[in-house]
């Protein structure tokens, strides 16, 4: 009798620890993967806030901090390289198989991130086909190999199931948020969030290219390319360091009986603070844009040496801005033919690289901001994304 209850004690003792190995193998994300380490090539984020990644043998953890969810890692991924088996204790993050070999996407952002990596053909859906600058992806539209799928409310589910792409790459803000795919997620069709547009700086918002080169295994490209995009931006933001006068500016349009400025710690008023201008709003401690009043906005305008990102509707030329509001006539930069706009490379549909290939080219921008403000650093540089408003 003792020794059949020693031989049951130990018995217990044995599944106790094999529970505790496998609970500590679960944690661990141990696979019994026993191959090389498949990625030689990493990359290390160095501007952007809203993501990570971490590497590990066969597959890599992504994690997007979403602005608009109550915890701070609020999703995260889980990148298998292919034929290789699914990680352990990863039991409510969703899967993707890498290289990603299609993908819908639902911004022209997503568009410049493809365009940076020259990865076009994994492109099999867009939310809308109109609003394309790219020439790669409008030849991929034509010949019939990318559908649309619709946004929001009017995404076309069925559509998206029968595809079934590696991917779809969202974009994140408070009236699309996660839960909006979930039906998707159901079927078995990753969803990755994209909120680069909460970044801080215009490097941190390029900086999201990377994201899309894990997801692809185009590590080695993307350091390389992105490198230079640093560089020719640290060595621009140098020429402006030193400037002995800070032109003033204001920006945008009112619209809808509101004036939209961007806030202290948004990318844009970065932009304006490395290309040696003066911004009336830079301390204001918030991201995204800040609403105001035409009333507030008409004190600051009226002495403002520049007008940029005059961009809402069809406003190509002075007369144009004058008809949405004949107060702009009183502004200083009205006179003074200082009105810039960043539609010089639109296209008949509406469609503008500057949400495109300007996003993931902040030191493009920056020249055109440095030649606009400060045209004596630049003198023989002709702008790319901005025009005059005449």
């Amino acid at each position: 009798m003792i020794i059949r209850q020693l031989l049951t004690a130990l018995l217990l003792c044995g599944l106790l620890a094999g529970c505790s190995t496998s609970s500590s193998l679960y944690e661990k994300g141990d696979s019994h993967y026993a191959g090389p380490d498949l990625f030689s090539e990493k990359v290390r984020v160095a501007h952007a806030r809203g993501f990570k990644i971490t590497y590990h043998k066969h597959y890599k953890v992504v994690k997007i901090m979403s602005p608009f969810e109550k915890s701070t890692d609020t999703l995260t991924y889980v990148l298998v390289q292919r034929g290789t088996p699914r990680p352990i204790g990863f039991r409510d993050s969703q899967v993707i198989e890498i290289p990603v070999r299609s993908m819908v996407a639902m911004s022209s952002l997503h568009i410049g991130l493809i365009g940076f990596l020259g990865c076009e053909d994994i492109l099999t859906g867009l939310g809308n086909l109109k609003y394309v600058s790219s020439p790669k992806v409008l030849e991929r539209i034509k010949a019939g190999k990318i559908a649309e799928v619709g946004k929001d409310q009017g995404l076309n589910e069925e559509l998206l199931v029968s595809m079934r792409p590696d991917l779809i790459m969202a974009t994140g803000s408070p009236v699309s948020k996660v839960s909006r795919y979930e039906s998707l997620h159901q079927a078995g069709i990753p969803v990755m969030v994209n909120s680069e547009w909460v970044e801080t700086t215009p490097l941190g918002r390029a900086e999201w290219v990377k994201l899309l080169a894990a997801l692809i295994n185009k590590e080695g490209e993307v350091n390389g390319k992105f490198a230079h995009v640093e560089q020719e931006y640290a060595r621009l933001a140098r020429m402006t360091r030193n400037v002995k006068s800070r032109p003033s500016l204001i920006t945008g349009m009112n619209s809808k009986d509101a004036w939209n400025v961007p806030n202290g710690d948004s990318y844009v008023s970065r932009f304006f603070q490395d290309a040696g201008a003066s911004y009336h709003w830079s301390g204001t401690k918030a991201t995204g844009s800040l609403p105001l009043s035409f009333e507030t906005v008409y004190p600051i305008a009226l002495q403002a040496d520049f007008w940029l990102n005059v961009s809402i509707g069809n406003v190509q030329t002075k007369k144009d801005v004058l008809a949405r509001d004949v107060r702009y006539a009183d502004f200083k930069a009205f006179k003074t033919n200082h009105i810039y706009s960043y539609n010089n490379r639109m296209n008949a549909q509406g469609a503008n690289d500057y949400w495109e290939s300007g996003a993931v080219n902040p030191h493009l921008v920056l020249c055109d901001l440095i030649r606009i403000i400060h045209p004596e650093l630049l003198p023989k540089y002709e702008l790319i994304y901005y025009k005059s408003i005449n």
